[in-house]
């Protein structure tokens, strides 16, 4: 039959081994946690970066979009300022030979006639 004497190491061992695995689980709780705050603050860096890229390229979009309509209000000018120069030609075809503008005039109505048929 065993003793108390005997029975004291073992419980000591039991008792070290609990302790040892409390403290191995406090420690593992310890990392989760430090793991889940890292989480969060990669997640909070990327959510910053992520609306500065959409910053930069809402600004890059305005710059061009400005850029495209500058250009178009360029075309416009240059196309009516073409206009306003094949206008005046015309009319100073008309005003040097207006029976040709007349005849030109009627031969063009009578084809637009034909073809509405």
């Amino acid at each position: 039959m065993a003793t108390t004497s005997d029975l004291a190491p073992s419980r000591r061992k039991a008792s070290a081994s609990r302790a040892t695995a409390k403290a191995r689980e406090d420690q593992l709780e310890d990392q989760i946690g430090q793991l889940q705050n890292d989480l969060k603050s990669i997640a909070a860096t990327l959510s910053k970066l992520s609306g500065e890229k959409v910053t930069e390229a809402r600004d890059v979009a305005k710059s061009e979009f400005r850029h495209i309509q500058r250009q178009g209000q360029h075309v416009i000018d240059e196309v009516q300022d073409q206009a306003g120069a094949v206008e005046k030609q015309l009319k100073d075809t008309i005003r040097e030979k207006p029976l040709t503008a007349v005849a030109a005039a009627i031969g063009i109505g009578f084809i637009l006639a034909l073809l509405s048929r």
